[in-house]
């Protein structure tokens, strides 16, 4: 099947509208069904249904590529496109009344060398009244509140005591733990917005640099090309580029080769 950028775009915010109708309807609501995953984190019947819709969806307008999701797994990766769904990035904030969640929805496609690239996103925080989406070579753009669409650029602070940095929690850091606590303590201000929103505010310029120390792919696609897209650098901790690298950093460019260094492990 053939289908040009514009296309792939459309459907991917049809898909976050209808992961959007499905997640408002059971935020904070009373009869909100929560289990435990074997990893430990929650998955919720909102979860479930916004990826289940998503992948139908998907099936019936994109029959020939495949799908990576949280909940329901990987089908026709070996394909040369596929998408990449975490339909909602924040389960513990949605779960417990708080705002700051997401749905993200990623394609990737292979080169001839097979090489991926993530060449569409749209990140949707309908709580937050809130949808940021980027298409390779188009820009980065966010909508507030039905708004019209205003393209969005990363800041260009140049020095870590100008700075803002944010990040989720202290979990997971391990070896980097003090590297990354020396690095906050040079910059000009720290905040734990979290998950997707630290990425995202790294895309508007409202912080310059955003790190996790764990993620999965279905955590970072989306938001990789939407940063890029407004011209920063979206890597690993290691400084390696896309979103493979099972930990994320993205920075307003000027400042990521500084972050990379502050963050090496010390031998």
């Amino acid at each position: 099947m053939s289908t040009s950028r514009g296309d792939d775009l459309a459907l991917a915010h049809r898909l976050a509208d209808a992961a959007d109708a499905i997640t408002l309807a059971r935020y904070q609501a009373i009869d909100l069904s929560v289990s435990t995953k074997p990893d430990n984190t929650p998955v919720t019947d909102a979860d479930k249904s916004a990826e289940s819709a998503i992948r139908s969806l998907l099936h019936a307008h994109r029959p020939d590529d495949g799908i990576v999701g949280e909940e329901f797994g990987t089908e026709g990766l070996e394909k040369n496109r596929y998408w990449v769904i975490d339909p909602i990035d924040g389960t513990k904030n949605f779960l417990r009344g708080v705002p700051t969640w997401a749905t993200l929805i990623g394609l990737v496609e292979k080169d001839a060398a097979g090489i991926e690239k993530v060449v569409v996103g749209v990140v949707s925080a309908p709580a937050l009244y809130r949808r940021w989406y980027a298409h390779d070579g188009g820009g980065a753009f966010v909508i507030v509140d039905k708004d019209v669409p205003k393209k969005i650029s990363v800041s260009a602070v140049a020095k870590i005591e100008d700075a803002s940095i944010s990040h989720s929690d202290f979990i997971g850091w391990g070896q980097r733990l003090q590297q990354f606590q020396d690095l906050m303590a040079k910059a000009w201000r720290t905040r734990a917005h979290g998950d997707f929103w630290s990425h995202m505010l790294v895309a508007e310029g409202a912080v310059d640099i955003a790190a996790e120390p764990s993620l999965a792919l279905w955590d970072m696609a989306a938001l990789d090309i939407i940063v890029r897209e407004a011209g920063g650098r979206f890597t690993n901790l290691e400084g390696v580029a896309g979103s493979q690298g099972e930990s994320a950093l993205s920075t307003n460019a000027a400042l990521h080769s500084f972050a990379v260094d502050a963050l090496a492990i010390k031998s």
